[in-house]
């Protein structure tokens, strides 16, 4: 449903379907709107997409005094249930490039705690592959705490608030630029106090002819936009004027 290439396929049957019975300004308005849709298949418009959501994080020069003692990181999925603890492989880039960038906050930070959220499909959670990986890059074991039951960005915000002991309010909070945005939202509406700290940017500036031809990649750059900024806007509605019960801040176990 969020995807440029089925609007574009229904707008144009709409369009071949209703075309005599349109009056000439329906035309000319389904026609601007066909080739909207089409140019945000071109890097242009995936890139342009991108730009909308990446420049709603404030940038980590922009956290004020004190630094935050606490480094969140948010799992980005896996490209298939790991095996065992150890089955690195299964991590997809996303995860890796969060859990590198987080690796280097902390060792900015080396007194700090790592808490890695996420759970997943399978036996094994996310997190705790993750963890395990911290590990094997430097991060001392007694640093990182793992969350490893939820699915989603506000199950991350929730099960990490309700960890025990509980966790400064003060965080760090790493995820891809995408991401970030819409997981402040989640974070802020259970009381903490995120900075952000991107693991990437998607955007791309103009390079070439192609930058304005239809792509594949550029099709799944806009899809992935588009889902952050629906999914910001769900958020935003969620978080507005949502209170923090004690149940959600009892939820999980804490696991070191």
């Amino acid at each position: 449903m969020l995807s440029p290439l089925s609007w574009s396929i229904v707008l144009l049957l709409v369009l071949v379907i209703l075309w005599r019975r349109l009056s000439r300004a329906w035309r000319y308005t389904g026609i601007a709107i066909e080739v909207l849709v089409i140019l945000s298949m071109t890097p242009l418009g995936a890139n342009l997409l991108v730009r909308s959501v990446e420049s709603r994080v404030p940038a980590a020069r922009q956290c004020m005094p004190p630094v935050p003692a606490a480094i969140v990181l948010l799992s980005g999925g896996f490209d298939r249930p790991p095996k065992y603890v150890d089955d690195f492989s299964a991590a997809n880039g996303e995860s890796l490039h969060r859990l590198f960038a987080a690796v280097d906050l902390w060792r900015r930070t080396p007194k700090a705690t790592l808490i890695i959220a996420g759970g997943g499909e399978g036996n094994v959670p996310q997190a705790a592959l993750l963890a395990r990986l911290a590990a094997r890059l430097g991060v001392a074991p007694g640093s990182i705490r793992v969350e490893p039951e939820s699915q989603t960005t506000w199950q991350n915000a929730r099960n990490v608030a309700a960890l025990s002991p509980a966790i400064p309010r003060r965080i760090w909070l790493v995820s891809s630029a995408m991401h970030l945005s819409r997981a402040m939202l989640a974070f802020r509406a259970f009381d903490f106090d995120p900075c952000a700290w991107s693991s990437g940017s998607l955007y791309l500036p103009p390079e070439g002819i192609g930058y304005f031809m239809p792509q594949s990649s550029s099709l799944e750059k806009a899809e992935f936009a588009i889902h952050e900024i629906v999914g910001g806007w769900v958020y935003a509605w969620k978080a507005h004027g949502f209170r923090p019960t004690k149940a959600d801040r009892s939820h999980p176990t804490s696991t070191q």
